[in-house]
């Protein structure tokens, strides 16, 4: 049996060739994913956003709650 060391170094090029482009083809689509990947909605709002169904703390003179259908109802009536 004879190897061929110009044989063997072409296929050992032609590898890595393959090795570079699999990780330049890989890390483009990672790219391309991130630049597309939506928005997070379900993040912590921040500044002075408050989410519609987040716990809601009762001021202390005020002992009554309002209610999950009753915070719906006026979510929807309002339209925020």
């Amino acid at each position: 049996m004879v190897l061929s060391l110009r044989r063997g170094l072409k296929w050992l090029r032609l590898l890595i060739l393959f090795g570079v482009l699999a990780c330049m083809f890989f890390y483009s689509l990672k790219l391309f994913t991130d630049w597309i990947t939506p928005v997070d909605h379900y993040r912590i709002p921040e500044g002075h956003a408050v989410k519609v169904f987040g716990e809601q703390t009762v001021n202390e003179g005020s002992e009554q709650r309002i209610g999950l259908l009753e915070r719906l109802r006026f979510f929807y009536w309002y339209g925020e």
